[in-house]
């Protein structure tokens, strides 16, 4: 057989700055990867990218603009279950968001809403430690279940106490978010400052009621037992048959290799006369909800996809399922209850009348039931968290002169009036005033607008009501195409590091790979299918590789019919 030469991106040419968990998770894809396709017939991320050996051998950390690739996998580890040669490519995609994390290449828009969250559920206002004189086994209830079934988690922790009766609470989150988002780092110190205070004071084992804590503790808690509430809640009473016909059950990602969590939930359901049929794809082949490592936010379309599939496998049956998460991403598509609320409420729960609380009432509830603990409780070791792995960063003073300016802005636009001058007839009145300049001075107003991010619907109005049709939609397509230039230009050669901090999102992203595969083309569909706002557009193609000749001619040409209509 001839030899090829290497790609450039074959393992004896990777950089040498690649991180070596990379590079050795990059070589082992490359070497075990087969390509008989079973990953790829289940994934719609391997499906859209390719088979792991392609994206193995195609990866560039230093191609920073393709770095989202990896941020769309849910890393739900169902590539790992089905593969028979334990190729692993989920740590891989792991390794490529941890390294685009320290390329400064992995911070999205998209994710602040998941970090602040994971912030909150580990700042000192929501956390608190309390453990009992010879306290050796914790209940971790994680965020999401304290949040939205607060009675539910008091009622756990009490019919645990029975069995353990110095049983400890830990309010505090696991860091998966930050975990799957690639911020290893931020992951590593506040997971392991959390162990360090656990296991220093005696603390053997946690009982956890998340799915994704008990993956997390069981991957990197050290030697610190864990077990699910499953495995430690005593017997309960038999419940009644499920109301509406059969159910199924679906298994969260975090159970997905831990086959003793799983049949502890079955056996648990079935001691309480309750057993839900089995989906498809169940135990190591069930599919993510949706929701695994910010996919939702970042790409929807594909978190839909894992999410229709579930509601396909129903097949109008209600779902029972054992996460908070799933359970909520769930109920706008099927009929979704928690094993938890079947079996500590069963009749409420089956009929569909849990009590499930939503945001921002889900904080609240997190303050109320931290509250209680600390009346209930007479701990002999208890603290609210203050350590943080990466310090706040104190720019109180740089966000008081914003709001300053921002208050003087708006104040200084509603004492002028400014802002009326948007309303069609004062604008055409003031344009109107200016005789034979009118058309310069109407010009000169719309290709200002596109560069402050001002509406450019009323001035077109405007124009056509003054200058009627023929002149009208001259001067306003001269306008917006020059204002449509000059936020073009000033974003290419000004403002161009601002306006890639702010557009980094992957709908942008695909602007920019289909401007390189379609030049004038997407500017063409976009400029006559409005899917993107005029204003950001104008901005977002400087970051593309486009010129600006055919920049300009596409968008003077695409915009005519808007403007004639």
């Amino acid at each position: 057989m001839e030899s090829q030469a290497p790609s450039p991106t074959s393992p004896s040419l990777r950089p040498a700055t690649v991180r070596p968990a990379l590079r050795e998770s990059l070589d082992r894809v490359a070497a075990a990867c087969t390509e008989c396709g079973l990953c790829g017939k289940e994934c719609g991320f391997l499906k859209k990218y390719g088979l792991p050996k392609e994206i193995a051998a195609g990866y560039d950390p230093a191609a920073t603009a393709g770095q989202v690739m990896p941020f769309e996998c849910s890393l739900c580890r169902l590539c790992d279950a089905l593969c028979p040669f334990e190729a692993n490519p989920a740590s891989l995609f792991l390794e490529m968001r941890r390294e685009a994390v320290e390329r400064n290449a992995g911070d999205f828009p998209e994710h602040k809403g998941l970090l602040a969250y994971e912030a909150k559920g580990m700042s000192r206002r929501f956390t608190w430690y309390g453990l009992p004189a010879g306290c050796e086994t914790v209940f971790f209830p994680g965020c999401a279940l304290p949040g939205t079934r607060p009675e539910r988690t008091r009622e756990i922790f009490h019919l645990l106490r029975k069995g353990y009766p110095q049983l400890g609470i830990v309010l505090d989150c696991c860091g998966k978010i930050s975990h799957d988002l690639g911020r290893e780092a931020s992951f590593t110190a506040m997971f392991g400052e959390m162990m360090d205070y656990l296991t220093a004071r005696g603390v053997k084992e946690v009982i956890v009621a998340c799915p994704n804590c008990y993956d997390i503790f069981s991957r990197y808690g050290g030697g610190l037992g864990v077990r699910t509430v499953f495995e430690a809640l005593p017997a309960t009473a038999a419940a009644p048959p499920f109301p509406g016909g059969e159910a199924v059950i679906h298994d969260p990602c975090g159970t997905r290799f831990h086959d003793g969590a799983r049949r502890a939930v079955r056996q648990r359901l079935a001691a309480a006369g309750l057993s839900p049929r089995e989906m498809r794809h169940t135990a190591q082949q069930a599919f993510c909800c949706g929701n695994g490592a910010g996919v939702n936010v970042l790409s929807p379309e594909l978190a839909d996809r894992w999410t229709d599939r579930i509601r396909e496998e129903a097949a109008g049956r209600p779902l029972m399922t054992y996460c908070s998460g799933c359970a909520g991403r769930l109920a706008g598509h099927v009929r979704a209850v928690h094993v938890l609320d079947a079996l500590c409420e069963p009749e409420a729960a089956l009929a569909g009348k849990s009590k499930v609380s939503r945001a921002p009432f889900t904080y609240l509830n997190r303050l109320k039931l931290k509250a209680y603990f600390q009346k209930t409780l007479v701990p002999v070791a208890a603290r609210e968290r203050t350590f943080t792995a990466v310090p706040p960063q104190r720019r109180w003073a740089g966000r008081l002169a914003i709001i300053i300016i921002l208050a003087a802005a708006v104040l200084a636009v509603r004492m002028t009036g400014a802002a009326g001058y948007l309303d069609q007839e004062r604008l055409r009145l003031l344009i109107a005033g200016y005789g034979t300049m009118a058309p310069l001075i109407y010009i000169l107003i719309y290709t200002l607008a596109p560069a402050l991010l001002l509406p450019g619907l009323p001035i077109t109005i405007a124009g056509g009501i003054l200058f009627g049709a023929f002149w009208g939609v001259i001067y306003t397509i001269v306008g917006a195409t020059m204002g449509a230039c000059l936020a073009f230009l000033i974003a290419r050669y000004v403002a161009r590091d601002w306006v890639a901090g702010k557009l980094r999102s992957p709908r942008w992203r695909r602007i920019d790979a289909g401007v390189e595969r379609h030049g004038w083309k997407v500017v063409a569909f976009t400029r006559l299918i409005p899917l993107f706002p005029f204003n950001l557009l104008n901005y977002a193609f400087c970051l593309t590789r486009i010129g600006f000749w055919p920049y300009t001619l596409a968008t003077f040409i695409c915009m005519l019919p808007a403007c004639i209509a």
